[in-house]
């Protein structure tokens, strides 16, 4: 810590160095305590139990729960039985005692159903081979079924259980060992679950392949990226998601240098909806920036400085959205686009003569560079520079408000380090991404994931397309 000056020796220049070093740290301080998950792209997990969440969500004219015409998921009779037991009438009658002539009894057309699961333990099939010898004495033998090489090994369907619980469950190693043998009497170790998930690995490392290429021709293509922790070191989750299928790639850069070796934007000749990070400018492709980030911005901005501009904007902003939603086609008529890109430039206007740049900074003692602007200042310097890209959503009609797409991608990921903690290797990490793109693509397209993987460790390979 460092220790106080003394104020007596210190003319009033320093002094007022002093006072102005002081109140830059508090701005900074304070700044740090107003940032929440409503405000910024700080996760929830960080806000604590003690702050109210905050939702921008307007209470609509539905009534609470279940909507008419909403299916539901309430539990309900199944048309045929797998088994139906008969329950007989007692033998004699409750009240004179006389012996009942049960040849003579009916029954219920509708009794009631108990939905359960049988007992499930593991099977067992061994495969002998048949020997013969023909009368001019050549010898012929069976052949094992293919993939059957070991004298005792793992099936098909315990891989991809195993795959299916670590890879998209994100159930811990050595949990899923035990579950394994609680629920179905397989006794596995963790090294054999990390051979199944190699195994996938590089089985599905092709058509991971092949997803790469097939977003290369998607109009929109939505990217984002999180850290995430190999070892002791940082690494990045890289992630390319259209409404169908999900890539996912890991480097130890977040950047430039990670996007370029990808090879995903520099081929990409669409629309990239992304969050705004400068390495993605780099690229020559249309850009379309994600509102959501920009409303939490404007929260941020309000609870800092309340200043009305930033409310206006937030209110602006959702307006357009609503406009975009109602109309037939999904953009805006130019009139209707001018006249609230002209509101857009009034308010960011005003934003600049609430904030205006900074020419000086007398606490700077590193003279190189420029001056470090406000973040209210940084804002509304991209909101005006990147104005065609915040605004795309207005004017084409594949172009969504948000980039919510990918953050719901990374969202499980996330998830996956909230309960393992980190990936132990780089390959670990790799091989998640592959199987996660395997598996997050097939379940955008509503496909069986435990019936996907089986075929995959059986040779079969369905199709993502």
């Amino acid at each position: 810590m460092k220790s106080r000056p003394d104020l007596s020796t210190l003319s009033f220049e320093q002094k007022d160095e002093l006072i102005l070093q002081l109140w830059d740290r508090l701005d900074k301080l304070e700044a740090m305590l107003l940032k929440n998950s409503s405000n910024s792209s700080k996760p929830p997990s960080s806000d604590g139990f003690k702050r109210k969440p905050k939702s921008r969500r307007v209470a609509g004219k539905a009534s609470a729960g279940g909507q008419k015409g909403h299916p539901g998921s309430t539990l309900k009779r199944v048309d045929v039985a797998d088994q139906v037991q008969v329950h007989q009438p007692p033998q004699r009658c409750t009240a004179c005692g006389s012996k009942l002539d049960l040849r003579t009894a009916t029954i219920d057309v509708q009794g009631r159903q108990v939905i359960d699961l049988p007992a499930i333990r593991m099977t067992v099939i061994e495969h002998r081979l048949q020997r013969v010898r023909c009368r001019c004495g050549q010898a012929h033998t069976g052949c094992y079924p293919e993939g059957v090489t070991q004298a005792a090994q793992y099936g098909a369907t315990i891989k991809a259980a195993v795959v299916y619980l670590t890879q998209y469950q994100h159930v811990p190693m050595k949990r899923c060992t035990r579950l394994m043998q609680d629920l179905f009497g397989v006794t596995m170790s963790p090294a054999s679950v990390h051979a199944a998930i190699a195994q996938a690995h590089a089985a599905v490392a092709p058509v991971v392949q092949a997803l790469g290429e097939s977003l290369l021709q998607a109009p929109v293509v939505h990217f984002d990226e999180t850290g995430m922790r190999v070892g002791t070191k940082l690494y990045w989750m890289h992630s390319a998601s259209t409404e169908d299928a999900v890539v996912y790639q890991v480097h130890a850069r977040r950047g430039y240098q990670a996007l370029e070796a990808l090879n995903l934007l520099p081929r990409f000749k669409g629309v990239a909806v992304h969050d705004g990070w400068p390495s993605y400018y780099r690229f020559n492709v249309q850009h379309a920036l994600c509102n959501a980030h920009h409303l939490r911005e404007l929260e941020f901005v309000i609870d800092s400085t309340g200043q009305q501009w930033a409310q206006d904007m937030m209110s602006l902003l959702v307006k357009m959205n609503h406009a975009v939603d109602a109309s037939e086609d999904g953009v805006l008529s130019q009139h209707v686009a001018a006249s609230y890109r002209r509101r857009y430039r009034e308010l960011l206007e005003q934003g600049r003569q609430h904030n205006p740049q900074r020419l000086t900074d007398l606490t700077r003692k590193d003279k190189r560079g420029g001056i470090k602007q406000s973040t209210t200042y940084n804002l509304i310097k991209r909101l005006e520079q990147h104005a065609d890209d915040v605004l795309r959503f207005m004017h084409d009609a594949r172009v969504p408000f948000t980039n919510n797409l990918a953050e719901r991608d990374l969202r499980m990921p996330k998830l996956k380090q909230k309960v393992c903690g980190c990936y132990r290797s780089f390959a670990g990490a790799q091989a998640y991404c592959s199987i996660r793109s395997y598996i997050g693509t097939l379940q955008k397209q509503s496909k069986d994931l435990i019936q996907a993987l089986t075929m995959l460790f059986s040779g079969r390979m369905p199709s993502t397309g």
